[in-house]
């Protein structure tokens, strides 16, 4: 996806990139109800999910896949059975954060691995010496602590610091010093 930080995906976005899946895991209703659903294709964005009750487009819910944690979302469409759901329903901006440096635009891939998971190439939207942005394929939480390897370095440790979407705010646990980040970003760019 080519969007900016600040722009809410369009419909035709949350649809892009769907990947056939088979999870299972449940939805949260309001008043405390919950239904097993299976989950038939994913993106950054949504989902679609096999359902046994009917859902009413707008209706929020919280699906939780097994091993993989629980999202807020919000039923798009529901058809016999079968149903959308929007991960990014009503998600406020989030709060400015104090950045020790200037973030510069890019678009990258590096190499993301939570602990105990495999690792996976995620789109970096901008980078600086003290941290980045990147596209997430499995949500994380604030406060999770990542490895992060671009090419031409060596992997860095990272926390997440802020979650919006599908994208996230990554702190390097080490600054990159000014002379390494400038010959990265000459090397990233010039290619």
């Amino acid at each position: 996806m080519s969007e900016m930080q600040s722009a809410r995906p369009t419909a035709k976005d949350r649809r892009r990139e769907r990947r056939p899946v088979d999870m299972h895991g449940y939805i949260l209703r309001d008043g405390g109800i919950s239904h097993m659903i299976e989950l038939f294709d994913l993106n950054y964005g949504g989902c679609g999910i096999r359902t046994p009750v009917e859902l009413t487009p707008g209706e929020s819910v919280k699906m939780t896949v097994v091993d993989r944690g629980s999202v807020p979302a919000e039923v798009r469409w529901y058809k016999a059975g079968r149903a959308g759901l929007d991960f990014s329903p009503g998600e406020s901006a989030r709060e400015p954060v104090d950045r020790n440096s200037e973030r510069i635009p890019v678009e990258i891939e590096a190499i993301l691995r939570s602990r105990g998971r495999p690792s996976y190439r995620v789109p970096v939207r901008d980078l600086s010496p003290t941290g980045c942005q990147v596209e997430f394929v499995e949500r994380p939480r604030e406060g999770d602590r990542l490895s992060i390897k671009f090419d031409f370095l060596e992997t860095l440790g990272a926390e997440v610091q802020w979650i919006d979407r599908h994208n996230a705010g990554l702190r390097f646990e080490n600054v990159i010093h000014p002379a390494v980040f400038s010959l990265l970003m000459q090397r990233l760019v010039g290619r």
